[in-house]
């Protein structure tokens, strides 16, 4: 037999390259996604703080992500089929162990109720976090519920459990995606929680939960952002990360973008013309929190409502249809809620931030809020499902507008 030469080793090697990527277009289907992703062939979107525009006064974390906060981990599923299907799911994991065995102290804050948030009620009672905390689309909430229970089920240690409390959000992506195809399954949700990293950049924009989303009328998706205490005020660091599908007059900075480009709320009312659907402002955002901070069920549910505060500074319009939900949650080591023999008679002994302590912690989730948000648009490429199309914002004209308002940070180091 012929010793295969370097050009026929070459030319056997692309031809496996082109099967498989024959495949995965046929599939259309992105597993599990970890890390920044982009469009092949196309340079990644950046950021709204690579963009130069800085929000806010506080630093942020290490990586400007709710994965700056320890432990803390997160991962996407990404389905794209065909030309209908445009969905995933999220998860994010306040830490890497067995959650159920070690619940983290909680809180859910709701500013509309227009949605779907399976398992806050027990959240709220109880003030705890028992599952890894799911986000998703509108009629997915079910199994992604369901699938998240055999997760848990079947932890080590979790044997004799009969009672599972998951935690998931929603917003709708039905203009791009077939929601009512229901796509997002127990091997889905498997794959978004087995992936989670916490040490590897969080991605954003049209992927897992936010694959199929929109905001302001332009490509939504997930975005997120940190803030960090100086160490005289605790040195704790605050984390969010946002599901936006939501509408409104955008503004950046006090910038009023939407506006000026032509793309808000009411337009067509206002005597406006060439407005669409995608302009309307019901649609929903999932706020998610963590921080480091020693704080109980109590102010957890202070610092959430404090994320509307960034939310509305956005532009956000808080229409009727729109659900608004923030979910905090502390990673403190001392805090957590531990399963144990006599847990009848327990009792605890930690020491937590005073209220006055919490102001600092309350302009931090307000800042990350709002630049998470922008993340999300910032991040977000066009796209393309059931016959519609959504364009990313347009980072250059964006930044135009900016510049004239005096919105953007030039010639500084950042």
């Amino acid at each position: 037999m012929r010793k295969p030469n370097s050009r026929m080793v070459l030319a056997v090697f692309l031809a496996c390259v082109v099967m498989l990527c024959t495949s995965i277009a046929m599939t259309g289907r992105t597993v599990a996604q970890v890390g920044i992703s982009h469009d092949v062939g196309t340079p990644p979107r950046m950021r709204a703080r690579e963009l130069g525009i800085v929000v806010g006064i506080l630093p942020t974390g290490p990586h400007n992500m709710i994965s700056d906060v320890d432990g803390v981990s997160v991962g996407h599923t990404t389905l794209i089929q065909g030309d209908n299907v445009r969905t995933g799911v999220t998860a994010i994991l306040p830490h890497g162990g067995n959650l159920f065995r070690e619940k983290v102290p909680a809180a859910v804050f709701i500013g509309n109720a227009f949605g779907k948030l399976a398992g806050s009620t027990q959240v709220n009672e109880l003030g705890e976090i028992e599952t890894p905390i799911m986000l998703t689309s509108t009629l997915n909430v079910p199994r992604v519920a369901d699938a998240t229970i055999d997760y848990m089920l079947g932890l080590p240690g979790n044997e004799d459990v009969q009672s599972i409390n998951p935690l998931v959000g929603e917003t709708n992506d039905g203009y791009l995606n077939d929601i009512r195809g229901r796509h997002v399954g127990r091997e889905e949700v498997f794959a978004a929680i087995k992936n989670a990293r916490g040490s590897w950049l969080v991605d954003e924009g049209a992927v897992g939960a936010g694959t199929g989303t929109v905001a302001f009328g332009f490509k939504g998706g997930i975005g997120t952002s940190s803030r960090k205490l100086p160490a005289s005020l605790g040195g704790y660091t605050v984390g969010v990360l946002v599901q936006s599908n939501f509408g409104g007059i955008l503004t950046i900075n006090g910038a009023p973008v939407g506006r000026e480009l032509g793309k808000y709320y009411l337009k067509e009312e206002l005597g406006s013309t060439n407005s669409s659907l995608a302009n309307t402002a019901d649609g929903s955002i999932m706020i998610v929190i963590a921080t480091d901070a020693p704080i109980d069920h109590r102010n957890l549910q202070r610092l959430a409502a404090r994320s509307m505060m960034g939310l509305a500074r956005t532009g956000a319009a808080g229409s009727n249809g729109s659900g608004d939900y923030a979910i905090a949650f502390s990673t403190a080591p001392e805090l957590r809620i531990r399963n144990s023999a006599n847990a009848r008679n327990q009792t605890t002994n930690v020491k937590l931030l005073s209220n006055e302590a919490m102001s600092p912690l309350f302009l931090a989730v307000i800042e990350a809020t709002e630049e998470a948000i922008y993340n999300s648009l910032f991040r977000a490429s066009m796209t393309t499902g059931r016959g519609h199309t959504v364009e990313a914002l347009p980072i250059d004209r964006t930044l135009e507008i900016l510049r004239r308002h005096g919105a953007l940070l030039q010639n500084r180091e950042r």
